[in-house]
């Protein structure tokens, strides 16, 4: 365990879970998503960074 370099792999550990929390918490608070909720918690949940991002890319529809 000692030769694994946790403050490298930190920062990046923080950011997913961070990420993941905002994503899921406007998943909740929106009205209308690009596809069914339930499948952008998975892809949130499973896809680490790039499944966040991916919601904050594509997932999300503008409502004016």
């Amino acid at each position: 365990m000692s030769s694994i370099p946790w403050n490298l792999i930190m920062p990046i550990i923080v950011l997913q879970l961070i990420l993941a929390v905002v994503g899921l918490i406007s998943l909740y608070k929106a009205e209308a998503t690009r596809g069914p909720k339930w499948l952008w918690v998975i892809i949130i949940l499973c896809g680490n960074i790039l499944g966040s991002v991916a919601y904050f890319v594509f997932g999300r529809k503008d409502v004016s």
